[in-house]
């Protein structure tokens, strides 16, 4: 039996000592092996839950059906409000927090109507390395987290996600809209729907990974995989971006040199407190 095998088998195990579960369900490759475990765990006493926010892409929503789908599992669509909360809106380094407390707040009460006793999230070890303020948010719900129980990392959760057969094996991370909007700029509709159209248009000419970082002034930073920044920068590709960017209301487009980068924005974190 392989290593993978080994640990495909203590996840199922691990998530098997629940008698009920909900997965807080995005469907990128985190949550997508956590709920594939469930299902082979639990599968009458387990469910996907993907919350919907503004903040959440189209792209994402309908992958995240069709990954529930692929698994089997129960999937269920509920409307979060965190666009209607002052704290979330403000976008201080507390932003996610203030958003994940609603996220599982939300299926905390859902759980709790259906009879469903443990909530689960996709966390894995590689997580507690970054700046995530909604890892507060998970322990104040009790989120149970297998993938850090069983020290799981990012690389062997793509490899899990090969040996359950599920299409996000490969899947570049996918944040929430919100995390590319610079600290200290508040979160409008107005700004994600912009973002979104930004990414989509990148994503149609060719670009796979990329980041719409807006920033004050509506600035806004373009992280592209560094071995596309020499495609972005040819005369007609660079003109038909600046020209898409500044018809979407972007006011100064920017290329970041040093590529897509997780959480970049965090750098200015150390200058708000």
């Amino acid at each position: 039996m392989s290593l993978t095998e080994d640990l495909a088998d203590g996840l199922i195990h691990e998530i098997a000592k629940q008698a009920s579960v909900v997965v807080a369900f995005s469907g990128g490759v985190d949550s997508a092996v956590v709920a594939a475990a469930a299902f082979r765990a639990l599968p009458n006493r387990s469910i996907a839950i993907t919350g919907v926010g503004q903040a959440v892409p189209d792209s994402d929503l309908q992958s995240a059906r069709a990954v529930a789908a692929a698994i089997g599992i129960r999937h269920q669509e509920i409307p979060t409000n965190e666009i209607l909360n002052e704290d979330y809106v403000r976008n201080d380094g507390r932003r996610c927090y203030f958003c994940k407390s609603t996220l599982y707040g939300t299926l905390r009460a859902w759980a709790d109507a259906n009879g469903y006793q443990c909530l689960m999230s996709g966390t894995n070890q590689d997580d507690l390395g970054d700046y995530r303020p909604g890892l507060q948010a998970a322990a104040e719900y009790s989120v149970v987290a297998p993938l850090v129980n069983l020290g799981i990392k990012k690389q062997q959760v793509r490899e899990l996600a090969a040996h359950f057969g599920l299409p996000v094996a490969d899947k570049p991370a996918s944040p929430c809209l919100a995390s590319r909007i610079a600290y200290g700029q508040s979160v409008t509709p107005e700004r994600l729907g912009k973002i979104e159209k930004a990414e989509l248009y990148l994503a149609s000419i060719g670009f796979r990974d990329v980041r719409v970082r807006l920033h004050a002034d509506n600035l806004v930073r373009l992280e592209l995989g560094v071995e596309d920044i020499a495609l972005a920068c040819e005369h007609s590709t660079r003109t038909a971006i600046h020209d898409q960017m500044r018809a979407l209301g972007f006011q100064f487009v920017t290329l970041d040199l040093m590529g897509r980068q997780s959480g970049s924005l965090n750098r200015v974190l150390p200058i708000i407190y």
